[in-house]
């Protein structure tokens, strides 16, 4: 039965990294679509591509997310937390994918595996939450609105008085850069996510030991989210490129490359599971806020707001409940 319950675990952590990619697809391409720099269909080949390497490059995030989050109890019990956690956040996931609101994955999963662990009395690590977590997820989108403010007046700073056409064609050509750099990020990130649930299942159901990564299981975390990017996010991809401020190449380049800095930066120095989401959006809002404020269009800003601040407990409620069910069919 155990052995059924961890197989089970993985097909499902796998999905949940398949909807992650389709999901978070428009967080790497959206900019870059939205400006006409790459056609949709080349967007997404590129972005499946840098995910996959980017999945592979380090486990930081992934040892956090499979050892620091819950202590999931051995056997069977274990097995329906972790399963239960996961299924609260594809619940989510695909709620605000159809909603078209580009809410974090990370978060419907750390908030996932913090309701399940709640409702089986497991030990949850409010410190790890805290410093991993809740004070990353207020400081990156701060961090990634006023940088790329800044970096966006300083680049028009710079280009004042060259030829707006030549810079903007130029901008299109360097947003190639930015958006596989975004892309490779995102799979440093969220990848490694499902890594660490994978890897929590099987402690949890005796078949490993430690926090380190089997290849195998980079390998298929890598593959999963690489295939649902290449799926694409269609919906959350307009909201993104163009509900939320009309983009320009130089604005879609600058929003992209601090992007990717502050993603480079959680995962290899503080091994910190950010959102991609919330740093994209929320240097797209940066940039746009150096043409004027009401540029930004607010409303659909407070919209994602909300989804943002409703993902960890919505998912946490969610799991909660799938856990009592899934305890009493499974165990």
């Amino acid at each position: 039965m155990e052995l059924v319950l961890v197989l089970l675990v993985i097909v499902i952590a796998l999905s949940f990294d398949y909807t992650n990619g389709f999901h978070d697809a428009a967080n790497a391409i959206a900019t870059s679509v939205s400006t006409r720099a790459l056609t949709p269909r080349a967007a997404l080949l590129m972005a499946a591509v840098m995910n996959l390497v980017g999945a592979l490059l380090g486990t930081g995030v992934a040892e956090t997310i499979g050892s620091g989050i819950v202590d999931a109890p051995e056997g069977a019990s274990g097995l329906v937390v972790v399963l239960a956690g996961l299924m609260g956040a594809i619940t989510w996931n695909l709620i605000t994918w159809w909603k078209g609101l580009p809410s974090s994955s990370s978060h419907a999963l750390i908030g996932g595996l913090t309701g399940a662990g709640l409702a089986s009395m497991s030990t949850v690590h409010w410190t790890v939450i805290l410093d991993k977590v809740v004070i990353p997820m207020v400081a990156s989108p701060l961090v990634g609105f006023l940088l790329a403010y800044v970096v966006m007046v300083a680049v028009l700073w710079i280009f004042r008085n060259a030829a707006p056409g030549r810079t903007q064609r130029r901008f299109r050509v360097a947003q190639t850069i930015s958006a596989a750099a975004m892309a490779l990020g995102h799979g440093l990130q969220d990848a490694q996510k499902t890594m660490g649930v994978i890897v929590l299942a099987l402690v949890a159901g005796g078949w490993h030991t430690g926090t380190d990564i089997p290849l195998w299981v980079k390998l298929a975390a890598a593959s999963a989210i690489s295939l649902g990017t290449y799926s694409g996010g269609w919906r959350i991809m307009r909201t993104l490129g163009r509900k939320v401020i009309e983009l320009d190449p130089a604005r879609g380049f600058v929003a992209e490359s601090v992007s990717a800095g502050v993603l480079y930066t959680t995962a290899f120095i503080f091994h910190a599971p950010i959102s991609t989401t919330h740093t994209i959006t929320s240097a797209i809002m940066g940039v746009g806020a150096t043409k004027r404020a009401s540029a930004v269009r607010w409303g659909v800003a407070r919209s994602i707001g909300v989804a943002w601040v409703l993902t960890i407990p919505a998912a946490a409620v969610v799991a909660a409940v799938l856990f009592f069910v899934l305890h009493l069919v499974l165990v």
